[in-house]
């Protein structure tokens, strides 16, 4: 491929098969990931993780901290900072429960893949370390699903720091996928204090990078990213700090991204409405595996 452009080998069969009626798509479960940012001299630069190889999705490609919804997060009312629930539910498009679910997720998975908390003892304030083997031992426990993320704020007496992301894109898994997520992309920045580790089972590497760099290296066919990855890379590329970023979140579109099919001149042509870049044109005979520009 000419750029690193993630493209499963399966999809020309699976998008043939939809289009046959002889494939049912499996409904896309709830997910949230945060494009993690700090300032430096060159710019800011955004935390980014390497999928494992042996990942049966997308590996190889690098990514956000991120991962799906827990249900229990929308049953138990949570110590809350920042913006409403109402106002969440308005800006993500859904009801007040499920949105506390999103955001629960979005600083839950930051904290178990990155090691980075947006939460903290009042309102206006930051857990400033968390190492140590009690923080550990609660992080294990929430990868484990022992208790829920709001049970976890709560054993620790700690507030959620809504006002700390910024909802920034939504992307849904197309329908021939067997895995299909439907995912919020949120930004935030580093709070000070805090450091990033690897403490991911699903990554081999983390990076800190300019959105600008990354996306320099997907172009090359250096980097290997799905289509919402690169694409939110390219939005924030513009911005010369975490806190530019933070302050056009609210006007960022979050009309939800879907992939579509059509049959073209004996073609599956394949698109992202809005994104003309990531368009696949597929030889509808085409054996299992490969795929044209």
């Amino acid at each position: 491929m000419a750029n690193g452009q993630w493209f499963p080998q399966d999809w020309p069969d699976r998008i043939r098969a939809l289009a046959e009626g002889t494939l049912t798509p499996v409904v896309p479960k709830r997910a949230a990931t945060v494009m993690l940012l700090k300032d430096t001299d060159g710019g800011p630069v955004v935390h980014m993780l390497r999928r494992r190889a042996s990942m049966a999705f997308a590996g190889g490609a690098y990514a956000y901290p991120g991962g799906g919804v827990d249900p229990r997060d929308d049953e138990h009312h949570v110590r809350w900072a920042g913006p409403t629930r109402a106002w969440w539910a308005e800006r993500l498009g859904v009801d007040e429960r499920t949105a506390q679910a999103i955001v629960c997720a979005a600083v839950r998975e930051t904290y178990e893949e990155a090691g980075v908390l947006l939460a903290g003892p009042t309102a206006d304030s930051v857990v400033g370390d968390t190492t140590g083997e009690d923080w550990e031992a609660d992080r294990a426990a929430l990868v484990a699903r022992d208790f829920s993320f709001a049970e976890f704020l709560d054993r620790r007496g700690l507030v959620l720091r809504s006002d700390l992301l910024g909802a920034w894109a939504r992307w849904i898994t197309p329908e021939f996928e067997s895995r299909r997520y439907d995912t919020f992309f949120f930004v935030a920045a580093l709070p000070h204090g805090q450091r990033t580790r690897n403490a991911s089972t699903e990554a081999d590497r983390t990076v800190w990078i300019r959105p600008r760099d990354a996306a320099e290296g997907y172009d090359k066919g250096e980097l290997l990213m799905m289509p919402p990855t690169i694409a939110t890379l390219r939005r924030l590329a513009p911005f010369g700090s975490a806190a530019d970023a933070l302050a056009a979140a609210p006007g960022q579109d979050m009309t939800a991204v879907l992939a579509q099919a059509r049959l073209e001149d004996g073609r599956i042509v394949l698109t992202w409405p809005g994104h003309d870049e990531f368009t696949k044109r597929i030889p509808t005979d085409l054996p299992t595996g490969g795929a044209s520009a």
